[in-house]
Parts: C-alpha cells; structure tokens; sequence
C-alpha cells in the first residue's frame, strides 16, 4: 500500500491524444513555427521561450476562432472519464499540470472538478502574449514556463508522488517522481535516462498499473 499518493497529470497528448499547441500552430501559425518545434524538442531553447514565441506569431484577433478549432479538434483520451472517478472513488489527489493555455484547458476540463496549473494567453496586444504564472523555483534553470517540477516541489512535498505524462515537458517532473507513466517522447527519454516508468496508451491502462502497484490512501 502506499502513502500520502499524489498524481500530477500532463494535458496535452496525455488527457487528450494530440498536442493542442501544435494543432493551433499546424492549422493558423505561418510556416516559421516548425523550426521553433525543433528547437524545443532538441532542447536548443527553452520551453517558456519557444510557446512564447509560438503564440507571438499569431494576431490576438484569432481568440475566437483558435478557440472554436481546439474545442471541436481536441478528443480526450479513453478511460479519463473512469480514471478520474476512480481517483475520487479512492481518494487519490489528482491535479493537472499542463504547459497548455488557459483558453482551452478549462474549457476542455469543465465538469471534472480538478486542481489546474497551466499558462495564460493574453489577447490584449496585437499578437498573442503568454503569462507564466508557475514559473521556476531557484532549483530550476529551464525556464520550463509552466514548471511542472517546480509545482511537485511546492504541492507534492512529503507525498508519494505519481507522474504521468507524454512529452520533453515532462520530464524534469519524471525524473523526481516516485512513479511514473509514461508514452511517447518522454517513455523514449525514460529510456534513455534509464528513468524506471510504466507504459501507458489509455487511461484504462493507468486505473489496472496503478491498482497492480496498490497505490491507495
């Protein structure tokens, strides 16, 4: 049985099957988006400075449009709805940690009831602006945006902490998590980090892990 369980779960290409940054970029961001994704990716630059400059390539004007797109595009992976109620069925603390943006995230959880970290998109300027609102502690110097480890640090201190994620975001989080699972980009970085961790492709996956390494209150 485990202790004090807390589970710290990514939003983008993990509650939902696609990455919905790079499906806003793929449909309304001029060509120069994809070489921002390769730096981001090969770590050439930072998190926060890649979405920055992402969403800077976009006019503000686009809100409404952007966000009608994310809402009909979007899908949420199989068996989240099951693995949040069985996460409130047993008791586990469940909180999404997510590089996305306001403006679909709540929307796209709406009904679930979950603690959310995430960053804000700012439509008052003529480009988009991002505001970072979980930035780095001093034991981080990624300059991760939405710091996902730094948000482990500050809520999960003294808990069994639960990691469960898909991309480069993820990572430092992975690497200070008692449990992880994991898939695409980041079961690849588990790999080659020798980072111990658990695939994953559904939720309903998760829910049978979880109860196989008895993780409860």
């Amino acid at each position: 049985m485990t202790l004090n369980p807390m589970i710290f779960c990514d939003f983008d290409g993990t509650i939902t099957d696609n990455d919905n940054i790079v499906a806003i970029m793929k449909k309304f961001a001029p060509p120069e988006w994809e070489a921002i994704k390769d730096d981001i990716l090969s770590q050439h630059i930072s998190i926060k400075e890649g979405v920055g400059h992402f969403f800077r390539l976009l006019p503000s004007e686009l809100k409404e449009a952007m966000t009608t797109f994310i809402l009909k595009d979007a899908k949420i992976r199989a068996g989240f709805d099951e693995f949040v109620s069985y996460t409130k069925r047993n008791r586990l603390d469940l909180v999404v940690v997510s590089g996305g943006m306001d403006f679909f995230v709540y929307p796209l959880l709406k009904g679930y009831d979950l603690p959310i970290y995430c960053n804000e998109a700012k439509f008052n300027e003529e480009t988009i602006r991002v505001e970072w609102p979980h930035t780095c502690d001093e034991q981080c110097t990624n300059e991760c945006g939405c710091c996902k480890p730094s948000i482990l640090r500050e809520i999960g201190e003294g808990r069994y902490k639960i990691v469960i994620g898909d991309s480069i975001t993820d990572l430092q989080a992975a690497k200070q998590a008692d449990l992880v699972f994991a898939r695409d980009l980041l079961q690849q970085k588990c790999e080659q980090l020798g980072l111990p961790y658990y695939p994953f492709e559904t939720f309903h996956d998760v829910i049978s892990l979880l109860e196989q390494n008895e993780v409860k209150v």
